[in-house]
């Protein structure tokens, strides 16, 4: 199933039923009043969220949605039926947006997290409604009410503790299968990742933490060249933002300026994410020297200063993949209990 993380729909609450026009009649009463009933009420409309879904997908053909309409009220001032409600369920962590005003209205983060977008319109009054000391024979009902109707914005961001940021093959969905159960494709060509794969790092007996690869950044990202701006704001969620660079075949300075155009990126998107990269992560050690190594960290540390915490990993080898993530469960386990 493709991953879809924005759609815009039409909603409509269905409308409410008429009021009945109707006289009793029967041998015993022959003067016997209006006996019409009230219309029905229109359906609602409510979006619901639910911890079993992962994308907007159902939403990607289908962009009109309506709810029952209220029945018509009937003699001796039967009440019509009320529509049947609508629940549309959508992935957590959906944010609903009027898109007509481009105002938020809600964040679905929680399961069962839900709102209700529309409401259906009142049903009409029959005519036994009307009936006075004046008037014993109303002929007067009223029509129902039409429903509520909106035109949405859904957007999905990821719910994820860990971002993994990089350009393309930097070995972010290799992290990814190293420290969870999560399966994400592996390949060695540009923009293997379409979508954001969410693994579950099992850190203890009583804590787990998501992890997520956010597809590879490109140059201009910020400005919607590539995938870039459809992901980044996936890592609006998380917790902590790693920045993960291939350095097998670059120098120090090759590395450095990955690095720096990583961070300009997401500064450009959202500069208030850079408080969250504290980091880094350079992957495929196993194919550089010790000399190397031991020569790019005096040179990170000497350009970086003490912005940013550095690991040397073997994604595929999973060599340095404990200790990042027993630094990362230690780190967020004390997040937690802080807020």
């Amino acid at each position: 199933m493709n991953f879809i993380d924005e759609v815009l729909i039409e909603v409509s609450a269905g409308k409410g039923g008429d009021g009945c026009m109707s006289f009793k009649r029967a041998k015993n009463l022959p003067r016997g009043g209006p006996d019409g009933g009230d219309g029905g009420d229109g359906g609602n409309i409510i979006i619901r969220a639910n911890e079993r879904l992962n994308t907007l997908y159902d939403f990607k053909f289908k962009k009109n949605f309506t709810a029952k309409n209220g029945s018509k009220g009937q003699s001796k001032k039967k009440a019509g039926s009320n529509g049947k409600d609508l629940v549309l369920e959508v992935p957590c962590g959906t944010i609903i947006y009027d898109n007509y005003i481009k105002e938020e209205l809600i964040d679905l983060r929680h399961h069962l997290d839900e709102i209700k977008v529309v409401s259906g319109g009142r049903g009409g009054k029959g005519n036994s409604r009307y009936k006075s000391s004046r008037n014993r024979s109303p002929r007067r009902t009223t029509d129902g009410i039409k429903g509520e109707k909106r035109f949405l914005k859904m957007e999905l961001r990821v719910l994820a503790d860990v971002g993994l940021l990089g350009k393309p093959n930097a070995g972010k969905s290799s992290l990814v299968k190293a420290v969870s159960s999560a399966t994400p494709k592996v390949a060695n060509y540009e923009f293997t990742t379409l979508r954001p794969s969410l693994g579950v790092v099992k850190f203890s007996n009583y804590f787990n933490f998501v992890i997520s690869d956010i597809p590879g950044l490109i140059p201009g990202a910020s400005q919607g060249i590539g995938l870039g701006l459809d992901f980044l704001k996936h890592l609006s969620r998380t917790k902590v933002i790693l920045l993960v660079v291939d350095i097998y075949d670059k120098t120090s300075g090759g590395v450095i300026e990955e690095i720096e155009d990583l961070l300009k990126e997401l500064k450009e998107f959202d500069k208030k994410l850079l408080g969250r990269v504290g980091w880094l992560v350079l992957n495929k050690i196993d194919l550089v020297g010790k000399d190397e190594k031991k020569k790019l960290r005096y040179d990170l540390e000497s350009h970086f200063r003490n912005l940013m915490k550095v690991y040397f990993i073997s994604a595929t080898l999973k060599d340095g993949t404990k200790q990042l993530t027993k630094d990362l469960g230690y780190f967020l386990e004390d997040m937690n209990e802080t807020n």
